[in-house]
């Protein structure tokens, strides 16, 4: 199932086809019968293949999927084929690949550091952040979700989560002061605070907070913060590195006792390149 609606994948196909395709309509060729193709030329995990296949269908085209999201591709794999009128299949190909390019370089990243997380610490969560570009986020969590990770946070309206920022309007309010206000305004709801030096990070565990989000500790403060927060609060908050950690360290983060591990890597990926082939079908030749 396509993870935008109709009419969302119908404005991305405005957008770069405003008024009508010039090339295509001054060559007359867009009732000619076509085929177009779509295969892995790296390896990739696949993300968005079903928003692909259905601006393809917006197009007037029908397709064929060969492979869906999540799914680990190899050089030379097949991913879609499509069947259907020149115009159509001009429509709708660069927009269709490069969502397929963009969002498997996500969901090839975000598995990466699943895998290499999880190497070491099988129960650890991979969490992604919500610092996608803005207007993409349909498409980030498909991808993040693509690739094997959670989303960390979907937006502002669901989750409590307190930064410094928050902070420094409240004043001289204690920590428990806090905790007591956001429980009362927020009961069914985790009450997490991100914390950036570890006199806090105690603090705010004492105080009741359920997670704490070490934002740049390293992985040998994330140590001493576990052993610390495991003999002064009760139960144990959950404890979410975060700050800088991508493929190449996630692992010393991993091993040393995190609870999850808060990353926005994965939105910086390269692309995964997609080849793409279009002609005349058998039956137009």
């Amino acid at each position: 199932m396509p993870a935008a609606s109709h009419a969302e994948l119908e404005r991305l196909i405005a957008d770069d086809i405003p008024y009508g395709d010039l090339t295509t309509d001054a060559l007359g060729i867009g009732a000619a019968v076509g085929m177009m193709q779509f295969t892995a030329r790296d390896p990739m995990v696949l993300a968005l293949v079903e928003d692909a296949a259905a601006i393809i269908e917006i197009a007037g085209c029908g397709v064929e999927l060969f492979a869906s999201s999540g799914c680990i591709l190899e050089p030379g794999a097949p991913i879609l084929t499509a069947h259907g009128p020149a115009a159509g299949l001009l429509r709708s190909w660069k927009v269709a690949q490069t969502l397929i390019e963009i969002w498997s370089g996500v969901a090839t990243d975000a598995r990466a550091i699943v895998a290499t997380a999880t190497a070491v610490a099988p129960d650890i969560s991979v969490a992604c952040t919500r610092k996608n570009t803005p207007g993409t986020k349909r498409f980030a969590v498909a991808a993040v979700r693509a690739g094997g990770a959670m989303m960390h946070r979907l937006g502002l309206s669901e989750t409590v989560l307190v930064f410094p920022e928050h902070r420094t309007f409240l004043g001289d309010e204690l920590l428990e002061e806090t905790v007591a206000r956001l429980r009362r305004a927020a009961p069914e709801k985790k009450l997490v605070i991100e914390v950036n030096t570890m006199e806090t990070a105690i603090v705010a565990a004492s105080a009741g907070f359920d997670v704490i989000q070490a934002e740049k500790f390293t992985p040998t403060e994330i140590v001493d913060l576990v052993a610390r927060v495991a003999s002064t609060a009760r139960p144990r908050p959950i404890i979410a590195a975060a700050g800088g950690i991508h493929a190449g360290n996630v692992a010393a983060y991993a091993q040393v006792g995190a609870d999850v591990v808060v990353t926005s890597s994965p939105y910086l990926a390269r692309p995964r390149d997609v080849q793409v082939r279009i002609g005349p079908s058998l039956t137009d030749r």
